[in-house]
């Protein structure tokens, strides 16, 4: 079988190996180089966790934990254990009350998290400032990565299973049959998976055919930092922060209006580094030689997709041509699990009927909203 794959970030690489690993003949299509810098995956925050409440949320996230860690060690990859903390805030009684829900409900799946007094919490990270949480939750089962290493390393594992790999490659795609539009010509395959990330709407388009996806912006930046803490979301403000190479890495700053794939700021927006700055200053603890808080190190943005229910677009869209998009900020901390199963769809051994693309008609409205949101 010859399956084409469009998009070189981190569920395309992961499918077109796992695609070839099970004797396909499969070629990568990626307009840019791998990893892409300005791609969503070089972008990503590379915090991986599995506490989803939702049952194929958790199935995923928890497939995608353990090819983390099968993965780790191989091609500059690490896998870092680190567990997450998410919490709200005093005052913020809807949040609070939807973690108290949620964590039973994860338990339920398996997943091994649990409410965390926050007086423990302070003990556990004393550079972390814990008095105004008022609920906490942290999922053990986690960890944390540079999101770049996962696509490098997966694209020279990519390459040892056969992959075909054609970097600086603008490709289009056809159907009826299924087939790849380049400079060079145009080139039949027996499928096409399109995992163009912010592009896969306009990649489809030039097929004719429309998808129920929003490109949005976001937004991290790193500083320096010498404390020991965990990966921490805010429910209350609605941002994170982990440890990072640098010291730290913290991020929101998600822009409920869509976005021009090609044209959009790559830079982290002055406004936003004062936010982070103020509200890193507030939770931790920088240090007596630290008298105005953080040192922001850079600030950058990057892209997600949107969909009108928050799940991904994965599986088949026509005869021949299947679609992997539309994560909602958590592409790359899934992506092992989502081209894992993209690959098995394209190949009759079963995909995931619940993120089944053809459920919209891909002229729907909708809003963009934040896909870390605890409500």
């Amino acid at each position: 079988m010859t399956v084409a794959v469009v998009g070189g970030g981190a569920v395309g690489l992961t499918a077109a190996r796992d695609l070839a690993a099970r004797g396909a003949d499969a070629v990568l299509f990626e307009r840019d180089e791998i990893p892409n810098p300005d791609a969503s995956t070089s972008r990503a925050a590379g915090v991986l966790y599995d506490a989803f409440a939702a049952p194929e949320d958790a199935r995923v996230g928890d497939r995608a934990i353990e090819r983390f860690r099968e993965f780790s060690g191989t091609g500059g990859f690490e896998f870092e254990e680190t567990p997450y903390v998410w919490f709200a805030r005093d005052g913020d009684e809807k949040r609070a009350a939807a973690i108290r829900e949620q964590v039973p409900r994860m338990r339920e799946q398996g997943r091994d998290v649990s409410l965390v007094d926050a007086a423990d919490l302070a003990d556990r990270y004393p550079a972390l400032n814990t008095a105004d949480v008022a609920v906490a939750a942290v999922a053990r089962n986690a960890g944390r990565t540079d999101p770049g290493s996962y696509a490098r390393a997966m694209a020279e594992a990519a390459a040892r299973e056969g992959v075909e790999i054609r970097t600086g490659v603008e490709a289009r795609v056809r159907t009826d049959p299924p087939r790849v539009l380049t400079e060079d010509g145009e080139e039949a395959f027996d499928a096409v998976v399109v995992a163009a990330g912010a592009h896969t709407k306009r990649v489809l388009a030039d097929a004719g055919i429309p998808v129920a996806l929003k490109p949005y912006r976001v937004q991290a930046l790193t500083c320096e930092f010498g404390g020991d803490v965990p990966m921490v979301y805010d429910a209350t403000e609605g941002y994170y922060l982990r440890p990072h190479p640098e010291g730290l890495l913290a991020g929101d700053g998600t822009e409920e209006v869509e976005s021009d794939p090609d044209e959009w700021t790559r830079e982290g927006d002055a406004a936003f580094r004062e936010a982070m700055e103020a509200r890193l200053a507030h939770r931790l603890d920088f240090g007596p030689d630290a008298d105005s808080g953080p040192t922001v190190e850079r600030a950058w943005a990057g892209l997600c997709n949107a969909t009108p229910d928050y799940d991904p677009l994965l599986g088949k869209l026509r005869s021949g041509l299947y679609v992997a998009a539309g994560w909602q900020g958590h592409g790359f901390m899934r992506a092992p699990a989502l081209g894992e199963a993209i690959a098995e769809d394209v190949l009759g051994e079963g995909g995931i009927p619940a993120f089944d693309p053809t459920r919209f008609s891909g002229d729907e409205e909708f809003d963009i909203v934040e896909g870390m949101a605890v409500e």
